[in-house]
């Protein structure tokens, strides 16, 4: 490595692709570790806390204490080591490269490199976002051990599903179940595929459902109605949007004249709302079992919250713009029914949709749960009916004339109301 190499190495300072060391200690193979488990780095032996250049005795006890903090590593990092100078002073530099068969284990544990410091994962869900980070696991490939096929297999969802994804029949229900993928490495059927075609999931896996709830008002005080829906995902999925279509308000539009029927169009569109609770449905994240998805219906919004936020490999100035699903087995199966697009394309549609009928932009909020906010349109019936203050009629009268018209003069509101101006 040249001196102007090292000379940028030292101006950059320790970020996440560079760590300083005054001398061989038993905190370098930790960092080593979160190097190969990370996107890999650079380790520099020889300089003090102010990042100066202070240089380390370079002979065979070094390098064999060098050895033996890489050994306690497993599997062994892919790495380079690199003795030098620099103002003619010996450095050590470890070029850690990211590892290839991530998770590296120290003594039992798993370090990060999170910015300049490298990171113990601790809890559980540190140590889940880390294998998701690095694509290792996903839920719904895991194998449900207790599952029994054909006892606890749905024949009739499998038939909707066959028909839905313009599968022929011509190919046995084995061969189709194996080209779906469904089946583990030990022929167990996987969960995902188990949320799909099961009898009774809910028999298998816990909190699998989506609650809708409406509300009375603008916040939760009041509960007007509350609604469970289990079963196979495809039902979870049917049946919320039942009733949302039910619970909302619907206008009409005659196409044509003659026998042509006439159109419903719901007052947030059907295909915001298909594609926001598909969206809950193939990212929530199943292993936090404490919780499900819910729909809540408010007076002015719709809230559509799944557990889990924003995967690690999307970040908050990429959201809307790439994708990366979180259960790809479950993905995959609505896509093949045609309930879900290309990946990456929801989000925009959405926006776009509410932007079509002239509506609120929605909200999203990607820490912990994953909330979609769609704004209703604003009803100023409903408005003036939870007013919390006391209005006349005449000047509930005024407030409707001023709302349907909203050129409205005053001569225009006296003559209607039938007061003086």
């Amino acid at each position: 490595m040249t001196e102007d190499k090292i000379k940028i190495l030292l101006q950059q300072g320790e970020n996440s692709k560079n760590e300083f060391k005054k001398r061989i200690n038993k905190e370098l193979a930790n960092e080593i570790c979160a190097f190969s488990n990370s996107s890999g780095g650079f380790l520099i032996i020889g300089i003090d806390d102010n990042n100066e250049v202070c240089g380390v005795e370079n002979d065979n006890s070094i390098r064999s204490k060098l050895e033996n903090s890489i050994s306690a590593i497993n599997p062994r990092p892919d790495f380079e080591i690199i003795e030098t100078k620099f103002n003619d002073k010996d450095l050590i530099i470890i070029d850690c490269k990211e590892g290839k068969n991530k998770p590296y284990i120290i003594s039992g544990s798993i370090f990060v490199r999170y910015g300049a410091n490298s990171q113990k994962l601790i809890s559980a869900d540190e140590i889940r976002s880390f294998f998701q980070e690095g694509n290792q696991i996903h839920w719904d490939l895991t194998e449900c051990k207790d599952f029994k096929y054909p006892n606890d297999f749905n024949e009739t969802v499998f038939s909707n599903f066959i028909l839905q994804a313009n599968i022929t029949e011509a190919i046995s229900q084995n061969q189709i179940i194996k080209n779906l993928d469904l089946l583990s490495d030990t022929e167990k059927f996987k969960a995902g595929a188990v949320l799909f075609f099961a009898n009774k999931p809910e028999k298998f896996y816990s909190n699998i459902g989506i609650r809708c709830v409406l509300f009375k008002g603008t916040n939760k005080r009041y509960i007007l109605d509350d609604k469970l829906f289990t079963g196979d995902l495809l039902s979870q999925y049917e049946n919320a949007i039942d009733y949302l279509k039910f619970k909302l308000e619907t206008r009409y539009e005659i196409e044509s004249q003659g026998s042509m029927p006439r159109k419903e169009i719901l007052e947030i569109p059907e295909i915001v709302l298909k594609e926001s609770i598909i969206n809950a449905i193939c990212h929530r994240d199943y292993f936090a079992t404490g919780a499900i998805i819910h729909i809540e219906i408010f007076d002015n919004r719709i809230d559509i919250s799944n557990p889990g936020g924003l995967v690690p490999q999307i970040k908050k100035d990429e959201f809307g713009t790439k994708s990366y699903s979180r259960n790809t087995l479950i993905f995959s199966l609505f896509q093949r029914m045609r309930l879900v697009e290309k990946v990456g394309t929801g989000i925009p549609r959405i926006k776009a949709s509410m932007k079509s009928a002239n509506l609120f932009d929605p909200e999203f909020k990607t820490e912990g749960f994953f909330t979609i906010t769609l704004y209703r349109p604003i009803s100023v019936v409903k408005w003036l009916n939870n007013l919390e203050i006391e209005l006349s009629k005449n000047q509930k009268n005024i407030i409707l004339a001023m709302d349907n018209n909203k050129n409205i003069i005053y001569e225009e509101i006296s003559e209607k109301i039938g007061i003086g101006k």
